[in-house]
């Protein structure tokens, strides 16, 4: 998948790649024109993706190559253990969690979970959990306050599933009871939007001690698209919708509805899987080891605060 603003880096990588491989079949000389072509990739992807707009920050999140949950729990874990099923109905495939090691520290890791071919996307209802996805991720949830574990939250929905099973399940009950629940669990959590964070789909695994969102993500209440289609009957509106939303890393920033953005590779997550890992796992340790040596009281007292305080209102 080659995004609009992708084009021009990737058209002049073509090149650096033929002349690098003419080079190595004759003995022609071409350092200096490979340094200058460098350089000049160098300029345009910082150029690129220093100013991207809000839209196109929405489509680096949906890239079809960016790294999942499962992705980041393979890559930071040394070990991870994978628990199914809500106990009531079934195992949701849209919400993944279990117990993983990272650097011999425990943690309870849960997450939406997409698919990258049709298959995988529909055996993973298109990162769209259900009512039991949700009941689920809160069994997890308590499991590891038992046995006082650290939870971590990745969040990259669209939003919870909108069939008529799922409301009949009660999913709108589901998403309120996990976001009045992770207020009163005892263990610390830090929730990190990944991709997209789409509506009630991302509040009910988002009340975190600590919430972070890596760059080129976006967090709101609907989709741009979505929003488009209802203020002016149409989708073609998306890019003036995404403006209007202020939905990204730094506008979350700016209100003071997340702690801090974790930074990408340039180019973004899915072109180095390995480094946008090594920036989560180092977050999540950091803020850990602060969160552990709150009691539990206070921490519990300080995220009702942190939330309560969201918004602007009157009395």
């Amino acid at each position: 998948m080659l995004l609009d603003f992708e084009k021009p880096i990737h058209e002049l990588e073509a090149k650096l790649k033929e002349m690098k491989e003419l080079a190595s079949r004759t003995d022609m000389d071409v350092t200096e024109a490979v340094k200058s072509l460098e350089e000049r990739i160098a300029t345009l992807k910082k150029e690129t993706f220093d100013n991207l707009t809000r839209w196109q920050r929405v489509q680096l999140a949906r890239h079809t190559m960016r790294p999942y949950s499962l992705d980041y729990i393979q890559l930071m874990c040394s070990d991870f253990i994978e628990l199914h099923g809500d106990r009531q109905v079934k195992d949701d495939k849209a919400m993944v969690g279990g117990l993983g090691l990272i650097e011999g520290k425990s943690f309870m890791m849960i997450g939406h979970q997409k698919g990258r071919n049709t298959k995988e996307r529909q055996y993973r209802n298109f990162g769209m959990p259900n009512p039991e996805g949700y009941r689920k991720a809160l069994r997890l949830m308590r499991i590891a306050e038992k046995f006082e574990v650290p939870i971590v939250c990745f969040i990259d929905t669209q939003g919870a599933y909108p069939g008529l099973e799922a409301e009949a399940r009660g999913q709108g009950e589901a998403i309120a009871r996990n976001i009045k629940e992770m207020f009163d669990i005892k263990v610390p959590i830090i929730c990190i939007v990944i991709g997209e964070g789409g509506s009630g789909g991302a509040l009910g695994i988002g009340v975190g001690d600590k919430v972070f969102m890596l760059e080129n993500t976006w967090y709101s209440v609907i989709s741009p698209e979505s929003c488009s289609s209802i203020l002016w009957r149409s989708r073609d509106h998306k890019e003036q919708a995404a403006d209007a939303l202020k939905l990204t890393a730094k506008d979350m920033m700016g209100f003071g509805l997340i702690d801090d953005i974790i930074t990408e590779p340039l180019g973004g997550a899915h072109t180095d899987y390995q480094t946008t890992a090594e920036n989560v796992k180092k977050v999540i340790l950091e803020e850990t080891e602060k969160l552990l040596r709150i009691n539990h009281g206070l921490r519990r007292y300080n995220r009702i605060e942190k939330f309560s305080k969201m918004g602007v209102f009157e009395e």
